[in-house]
């Protein structure tokens, strides 16, 4: 009974080790494609549109 035990909560602890690392690895590869993905310049309006549903940049980079 003893070895039931300890195997099962091998396996628990297995299960939540696999499942935090999965979590890590997720996220780290979230932060990796945001700062990987930055454009340095977008094309979009540098005035102010004369018509409603045409936006601009608020500080523009380029």
């Amino acid at each position: 009974m003893n070895v039931t035990r300890s195997r099962s909560r091998w396996i628990v602890w297995s299960f939540v080790a696999a499942g935090l690392l999965l979590f890590v690895l997720a996220n780290a590869h979230l932060i990796y494609v945001a700062f990987q993905s930055q454009p340095n310049c977008v094309g979009h309006l540098k005035e102010r549109a004369s018509e409603s549903g045409q936006y601009r940049a608020a500080k523009s980079a380029c």
